[in-house]
């Protein structure tokens, strides 16, 4: 085998370059959106309208998850208007699907410190990563290089690590209806079929369980209106897809990835299926006890 060489390289900077442009950097990315570093995504649209709020440059997917990336390019350094930007079309998109986990991602060649410490201050609280692009010369052949500056933190679900005021019934009442939470209480006498020793607790973002005044988050509530957006921590989520599909209900893609079914629960569900949840709630508390 013949041995490497070292080659010197050069720096390009796109913006000032008369060859290159932000649609070329889109289409490099749209024919290898895996060098984002985002994972195994794919290109879901490109210049995706928003509703009275112009174009998102792209809009990534990951097929497993259903997870979506809403992604911003910008050539030359990061500023005010591209992070606005940024932000407004991921809250655009979360509001319209909410069934789907997003991310709102910002891309530029250069993010500075002092636009990495304001874009920081979002994280945790908004889910947002940070990726600088660099453009590298190599010969007669140019390359792309994205390093991820800032990446998406994932918030625990335990509730001491939620700031703000502590909520109660009361609070998810209001958020959500009276008859949604009181379909949550339907579920926590399903659950107490499975482990008597559970009750609920009333968290900002979810209503989580406690096992004998412990945390035991392996089933998730959110009152809506008119339904109880579900979560249950299930290892293998697609075979409990495919039996709450045939029941009727309505199964989202978000959380696949990390094992997680979402499904969304009407009132009747509950009633025309309370034994085959009993037995998906039976196996999310199995599965936290492996």
């Amino acid at each position: 085998m013949r041995p490497l060489e070292y080659v010197k390289h050069e720096k390009i900077r796109l913006k000032d370059h008369p060859q290159f442009n932000e649609a070329w950097l889109r289409d490099r990315i749209v024919e290898d959106p895996a060098i984002l570093g985002l994972g195994e995504v794919e290109v879901r649209d490109v210049e995706h309208r928003q509703p009275g709020a112009g174009r998102l440059d792209l809009l990534l997917w990951q097929p497993e998850s259903g997870k979506r990336y809403e992604v911003e390019i910008q050539l030359g350094a990061t500023d005010e208007s591209h992070i606005i930007r940024c932000l407004e079309y991921w809250d655009i998109e979360r509001k319209r699907y909410p069934q789907y986990d997003h991310c709102a991602v910002l891309a530029a060649e250069e993010i500075t410190s002092r636009f990495l410490n304001v874009v920081g201050l979002f994280n945790g609280f908004i889910p947002l990563v940070a990726i600088q692009l660099s453009a590298i010369r190599v010969g007669d052949n140019v390359t792309l290089h994205c390093t991820k500056v800032l990446d998406e933190r994932v918030l625990g679900l335990e509730e001491e690590e939620v700031a703000g005021p502590p909520v109660d019934r009361a609070y998810w009442e209001d958020r959500g209806s009276k008859s949604s939470v009181a379909l949550v209480d339907e579920c926590l006498t399903v659950l107490r079929g499975v482990a008597d020793g559970l009750d609920l607790k009333y968290n900002r973002y979810y209503i989580g369980l406690t096992e004998h005044g412990q945390p035991n988050n392996f089933v998730l509530f959110r009152p809506k209106k008119n339904w109880v957006g579900v979560e249950a921590r299930l290892g293998d989520a697609d075979p409990w897809s495919q039996r709450l599909e045939a029941a009727g209900v309505e199964v989202l893609p978000g959380g696949r990835g990390q094992g997680w079914l979402h499904f969304n629960l009407r009132r009747e569900d509950l009633e025309q299926n309370s034994e085959l949840l009993r037995e998906l709630f039976a196996a999310a508390y199995g599965r936290q006890e492996d």
